[in-house]
C-alpha cells in the first residue's frame, strides 16, 4: 500500500529534488513565467502558492519563512513588495499551467508555469522615429559596401602574389614534400573508439 506517498520523486534524490525546486521557485519569482516539464510544474505549483500566500502578509516571520526556501534578498523583496500585494484579493490559485506538448528530444510533456495575469513585456518602438533612423543607415550602407568590397579585393591580390612564389620555389629544383598523414594513436585494448 502506498499510503502517504503524495509527491513525485522525479528520478532524483531528496537533496537534488529540493535544490531543483528552490532554483525553479527563484526563477519563477524573478521572471514570473518558466517553461518546464509537466510533472515538475505540477509539483512546483503548491510550493509557489504557499510562498505567495506568505507574501500577502508582510511580517518579519513571513519573510524569514520565505527566506528558508528562496535565498536571494532581491527575490524575497519582490515576493513581498510586488507579488503579494498583486494577489491580496485573490483567495488562492495564483498560478496557471499551460500544456505545450511533447519535447522534441525525448517526448517529455512540457508546460508553462506562470502567474495569473502575467503579460509579457513588449518593447514598442515609436514609428515616426524609427522611419527617420532607417533612412539614414540606407545612405551609409553603400559606403560600407564599398569599403567591404575593397577589403574583399585585397585578399584576392594577396592570394595571387602568394601562388607564384610557391611555383617559383618548385622551379628552382626544390621538391615539395607531400604532407604527412597524421599519426594514429595506438589503441589499447578495452578503450572505445574516438576517445
Amino acid at each position: 500500500m502506498r499510503h502517504g506517498m503524495a509527491n513525485r520523486k522525479l528520478g532524483r534524490t531528496s537533496a537534488h529534488r529540493n535544490a531543483l525546486f528552490r532554483n525553479q521557485l527563484s526563477s519563477l519569482i524573478e521572471h514570473e513565467r518558466i517553461i518546464t516539464t509537466l510533472p515538475k510544474a505540477k509539483e512546483l505549483r503548491p510550493q509557489i502558492e504557499r510562498l505567495v500566500t506568505l507574501g500577502k502578509n508582510d511580517s518579519v516571520h513571513n519573510r524569514r519563512q520565505a527566506g528558508r526556501v528562496v535565498a536571494e534578498d532581491t527575490l524575497i523583496a519582490k515576493l513581498f513588495d510586488t507579488l503579494g500585494p498583486r494577489f491580496t484579493e485573490r483567495p488562492g490559485g495564483y498560478t496557471r499551467i499551460i500544456k505545450l506538448g511533447p519535447r522534441r528530444g525525448d517526448a517529455a510533456e512540457m508546460a508553462i508555469l506562470e502567474f495569473v495575469g502575467y503579460e509579457p513585456k513588449i518593447e514598442e518602438k515609436p514609428a515616426p522615429e524609427a522611419k527617420g533612423k532607417k533612412a539614414a543607415p540606407k545612405e551609409e550602407e553603400p559606403e560600407e559596401a564599398e569599403v567591404a568590397g575593397e577589403e574583399k579585393e585585397k585578399p584576392k591580390k594577396e592570394k595571387k602574389t602568394a601562388a607564384p612564389k610557391k611555383a617559383a620555389g618548385a622551379k628552382k629544383g626544390k621538391t615539395a614534400k607531400p604532407a604527412a598523414a597524421p599519426k594514429k594513436k595506438a589503441r589499447t585494448p578495452g578503450t572505445k573508439r574516438g576517445q
